[in-house]
C-alpha cells in the first residue's frame, strides 16, 4: 500500500494526488495539520522524521520513502507505467519536465504574495498595504505567465501531445493562482478551455473540490476567480 502524507492546502501535495487517482492507484491519505496562523504545525512526526526537508507531500512505497512531488510524479511513472504521465520520447520527456519546472518554480514566485489574502490580515496597516501592493505586482506576473502558457497550449487540448505531469503541476499552480484572487482567465481562451476540460476529469475535479471546500473552513474568503 502506498502511503501519501498530504495537506489541505499544499500545492505539491495535491499535484501528486492528482498523479495518483489518474493512474488509479490505492493510497492511505495522511493529513497532516494546518491552521492559517501556523501554518503546517505542529509538524507530523512522521514527516519530520522521513524529510530533512519537514514538509508535505512524502510517499512511502512499501517503504521506499520519497519527497518532493517531481521526483514523486517520475517514480509513480517508472513503478506504475500505466497509464503513462510521461510522454515516450527524450525530447518531449524533457520538454514535458521543463513545463513541470515552469509551474514549480518560475510561477510560484509569483504565487507567494498573493497567499497573504487567504490568513488573517496583519494588524499593522502599512505592512496590509505593503502586502497588497506586492501582491498586485505579482498579480501583473502571472498575467505574463498566462502569455506565455497561452502560446504554449498553441491550440493543443493538453501541453504535451496526451495528458501528463506537465499538466498537472501547471493546473495545480494556474489554480492556486486563482483561488488566491489572481488575474483571470477571460483573455487566455485557450489556457481557459484547458484548465475546464481538466477540472472535468474526476481526478482533477476531486482535488479542486477538496481544495475549495479546506479553504472553506480555513481561510480567510478571498474574492476568488476559481469556484
Amino acid at each position: 500500500m502506498i502511503t501519501l502524507y498530504s495537506g489541505p492546502l499544499s500545492l505539491f501535495a495535491r499535484k501528486v494526488e492528482i498523479a495518483l487517482l489518474e493512474k488509479g492507484l490505492p493510497f492511505d491519505r495522511v493529513m497532516v495539520p494546518f491552521n492559517q496562523v501556523t501554518g503546517y504545525d505542529p509538524k507530523h512526526p512522521e514527516v519530520v522524521a522521513l524529510n530533512p526537508k519537514r514538509q508535505v507531500p512524502v510517499l512511502n512505497d512499501c517503504g521506499l520513502v520519497l519527497y518532493d512531488s517531481t521526483v514523486i510524479l517520475d517514480y509513480l511513472d517508472e513503478a506504475y507505467p500505466e497509464p503513462p504521465l510521461m510522454p515516450e520520447s527524450p525530447v518531449e520527456r524533457a520538454r514535458c519536465r521543463l513545463d513541470e519546472l515552469y509551474a514549480d518554480e518560475v510561477m510560484l514566485p509569483a504565487l507567494r504574495p498573493l497567499m497573504h489574502r487567504t490568513g488573517p490580515p496583519a494588524a499593522d496597516r502599512d505592512r496590509r498595504m505593503a502586502q497588497e501592493a506586492d501582491a498586485l505586482i505579482a498579480e501583473g506576473e502571472l498575467s505574463r505567465h498566462y502569455e506565455v502558457l497561452e502560446l504554449k497550449l498553441a491550440g493543443r487540448a493538453f501541453f504535451g501531445g496526451e495528458l501528463a505531469n506537465s499538466d498537472i503541476a501547471l493546473f495545480m499552480s494556474v489554480l492556486f493562482a486563482l483561488r488566491l484572487g489572481g488575474p483571470g482567465l477571460g483573455g487566455f481562451p485557450g489556457l481557459a478551455g484547458w484548465f475546464s476540460r481538466l477540472r472535468l476529469r474526476p481526478a482533477f475535479g476531486q482535488v479542486a473540490a477538496e481544495i475549495a471546500e479546506a479553504d472553506r473552513r480555513l481561510s480567510v474568503p478571498v474574492k476568488s476567480r476559481f469556484a
